[in-house]
């Protein structure tokens, strides 16, 4: 029997931080969980009432606060630092010369303190922070992987379950891309059992799918959120969660994150959002679809904005 502690690090208390820890902690995911935040005050904070919250599930999970450098034993290290709140009309990729210099400064730190594990990034610009994280610590490729449009693809299928009144987990559609602006959802491969969307959408509402109208809803529902409330932070954590236990879990699950590419789709040297297979060990492989000539062209477009913001990098 396999009796190692599954241990969880979260770098970033702030609300999408502190949201993951209590996903993480209600489903049970992982029996240690760490949290790590320069405001002491803020972390500790936290750990206490996590603690709390922990003394009411039935297993026993243990939360405390360290250095960042002490993660020799951590097998997940979450990345949620944040540069800054945005300002209006501004897009993720604003955020990325101040929350790379937080990343510049904590990922060496972590690897001179032996670790070893996952890194998995959740913050933004996502695509941009996990190519970031990968050059940083010198990890394999299979070991550094972004939330990137997982919670997108997620937001298409609940959007597409409201509209033909069945559960999202019936819906086999997703996103690629970049984990923001030039997302795009792939018609070419969106189903319901097997059946088109578009077909299945006509015969419930006996309307057209207005493919254009829904995935620009999609894009912007974060910003949405974000305008209503301040922060996006459950959704985000929910994210988390379910990586976090396709990982531990070994699920060999596939799940739209991003991903360092080496050729895949023809494309290399970047992040960015693709179905990828999860082991124990990380990503086990890049899932490579056929796509259609127009997703094709969108996908290398996306890719060529990643890049032309990874060149920014301080």
């Amino acid at each position: 029997m396999n009796t190692k502690a599954r241990k969880v690090m979260i770098i970033g208390s702030g609300n999408v931080g502190a949201s993951a820890a209590y996903a993480l902690l209600n489903q049970s995911i992982c029996e240690e969980l760490i949290l790590v935040d320069l405001n002491k005050a803020l972390v500790e904070g936290h750990v206490q009432d996590l603690s709390d919250a922990a003394a009411y599930m039935p297993g026993m999970m243990t939360i405390s606060t360290r250095d960042a450098s002490d993660c020799a034993d951590v097998d997940i290290a979450v990345i949620t630092v944040s540069g800054g709140a945005l300002k209006p009309g501004q897009t993720r990729l604003d955020e990325l010369t101040n929350t790379a210099k937080i990343v510049k400064s904590i990922v060496p730190q972590m690897m001179a303190g032996g670790f070893n594990g996952i890194f998995l990034i959740a913050t933004n610009p996502c695509d941009i922070i996990t190519w970031q994280v990968w050059k940083l610590s010198g990890l394999p490729r299979s070991q550094v992987i972004g939330t990137g449009v997982w919670l997108d693809t997620t937001r298409l299928r609940r959007t597409l379950a409201q509209h033909l009144d069945i559960g999202a987990q019936s819906i086999d559609a997703f996103i690629l891309g970049e984990h923001g602006d030039t997302q795009f959802p792939v018609w070419s491969h969106s189903s319901v059992y097997g059946s088109p969307i578009s077909d299945v959408y006509q015969r419930h509402t006996g309307k057209t799918l207005d493919r254009g109208l829904l995935a620009e809803k999609v894009r912007k529902l974060g910003f949405e959120i974000y305008a209503g409330k301040g922060c996006t932070e459950y959704g985000i954590a929910g994210t988390i969660a379910e990586i976090c236990r396709n990982i531990f879990t070994g699920s060999h699950r596939a799940l739209a994150i991003s991903c360092i590419l080496d050729g895949e789709y023809g494309v290399s040297d970047v992040a960015i959002g693709v179905p990828a297979v999860l082991a124990q060990s990380g990503v086990q492989q890049v899932i490579e679809l056929h796509l259609a000539d127009d997703e094709l062209e969108k996908f290398r477009h996306s890719a060529s904005v990643i890049k032309a913001n990874i060149a920014r990098l301080p």
